[in-house]
């Protein structure tokens, strides 16, 4: 079964922070499906108060990665989602240990 990341890039402008947020298993549109939601529920529009935030966008960079925005009264935060497909693993024998497909072992 394939096996996803969903990867985020985290700050602002140069000072963005890349990490995998969190692994995923099964197919692109289950794995799509669950970055959506991780998406939808980044910041999300109400504070803990209950108080709607002052603006929050989604944008849409592609099909597997979006970027939201969230501006408050004093700050600004913004995270950069993508969807990513994991290709290659020294410590998988369906996987390759090399992009370019290498064959595992010596």
């Amino acid at each position: 079964m394939p096996r996803w990341a969903v990867m985020k890039a985290h700050g602002e402008a140069e000072a963005f922070r890349y990490a995998i947020h969190r692994e995923l298993e099964g197919t692109e549109s289950q794995a799509l499906a669950e970055m959506l939601r991780i998406v939808d529920t980044f910041a999300e529009a109400f504070t803990e108060a209950g108080r709607h935030r002052q603006k929050r966008r989604v944008f849409r960079v592609s099909e597997r990665s979006y970027v939201v925005r969230v501006e408050n009264r004093l700050s600004n935060d913004e995270a950069h989602f993508t969807l990513a497909e994991l290709i290659a693993d020294t410590h998988d024998d369906a996987l390759p240990n090399t992009v370019g497909g290498s064959p595992k072992g010596p």
